[in-house]
C-alpha cells in the first residue's frame, strides 16, 4: 500500500514537472490542475494513514505477538487501506471543491512546479478564508491526529521492550521498528519544513521554497524503498545462519 500511494503521488507530480524543464511547457488547464491538487494532497493523507495503520501493526507484533496473526488478518488489512484510501480522498475534497468556485482575475501564474492548494487559491481575486481555515485544519487535525496515534503506539512499544530480560533482545526488538521510524522521519520532517516555508515564504527566495515544496513530495517516495529495500536485505542476511544453529532447539520448541 505504502509503494501504490508513493508511486500516485510520483506520477501525479514529476511528468509535469520534467515537461517544464525539458521543453518547456509550462501551461496547465484549470481542471487538470485541480485533479492533481486532489491527487497530490489526497494520496498525502492516505500515505500518512499508513503509517498509522504499520505503527499500529508494530505494537501489535511487539506487544502482542501470539494474536499477531488472528488480529491483522488479509480482510483487516484490506479494511484498513480502504478506510485510509477514503479517508484521504473525502477529507481534501472540499478544499477542491472551494479553489474550483472562487473567481480567479490577477495573475495565472502559480510559482511552483506543481498546483499546490494555497499557490493557486492565493491567485483568487476574493476572501480565501475559508479556503486556508481548511487548509490549516487537515494540517493540524489530520495530521496531528495521526502523529499522536503513531507516538501512542511507541510508547506502548517502549514500555514492552524496557519489560524484556537483556540488553540484547530489547535492541533486537526494537530494531524491527527501524525501517517505520525512518519513513516516518522522512515523511515528516519535508512536512514541517514546507509548512514553515508558507509562515516564513517572504523571507525567503523563491528558489528555495520550490526547492523545498518539490523535496516535500519527492524525498519520500524515492527513499522509502531504499529504506524498506537495506532492511530488508539486512534481516534476510542474519536470518540463515541463526536458523541452521538453532534447527534443533526450534523442533524441540
Amino acid at each position: 500500500m505504502l509503494a501504490i500511494t508513493d508511486l500516485i503521488v510520483s506520477t501525479s507530480i514529476l511528468p509535469k514537472t520534467l515537461s517544464i524543464f525539458w521543453f518547456n511547457s509550462r501551461e496547465i488547464e484549470f481542471n487538470a490542475c485541480l485533479t492533481q491538487m486532489h491527487l497530490i494532497h489526497g494520496f498525502f493523507m492516505v500515505e500518512s494513514g499508513i503509517f498509522v495503520a504499520m505503527a499500529f501493526d508494530r505494537y501489535v507484533a511487539i506487544c502482542h505477538p501470539l494474536r499477531h496473526s488472528t488480529i491483522l488478518t488479509k480482510t483487516v488489512v484490506a479494511k484498513i487501506g480502504l478506510a485510509m484510501l477514503l479517508r484521504g480522498c473525502i477529507i481534501v475534497l472540499p478544499s477542491i471543491l472551494l479553489a474550483r468556485q472562487w473567481p480567479y482575475c490577477r495573475t495565472n501564474v502559480v510559482a511552483n512546479t506543481y498546483c499546490e492548494h494555497l499557490a493557486v487559491v492565493k491567485l483568487a481575486c476574493a476572501d480565501i478564508s475559508v479556503s486556508i481555515s481548511y487548509g490549516l485544519f487537515v494540517v493540524f487535525f489530520v495530521t496531528g491526529l495521526d502523529v499522536a496515534f503513531i507516538t501512542v503506539s511507541y510508547i506502548q512499544i517502549l514500555r514492552a521492550i524496557s519489560s524484556l530480560p537483556t540488553k540484547k533482545t530489547r535492541l533486537k526488538t526494537f530494531g524491527t521498528c527501524g525501517s517505520h521510524l525512518c519513513a516516518i522521519v522522512v515523511f515528516y520532517i519535508p512536512r514541517l519544513f514546507s509548512f514553515l516555508r508558507h509562515q516564513l515564504g517572504e523571507n525567503m527566495p523563491l528558489y528555495f521554497q520550490v526547492l523545498i515544496s518539490n523535496m516535500y513530495f519527492v524525498m519520500p517516495p524515492m527513499l522509502n524503498p531504499v529504506i524498506y529495500g537495506v532492511d530488508g536485505g539486512h534481516l534476510h542476511c542474519d536470518h540463515q545462519p541463526r536458523t541452521r544453529a538453532h534447527t534443533g532447539s526450534q523442533q524441540n520448541l
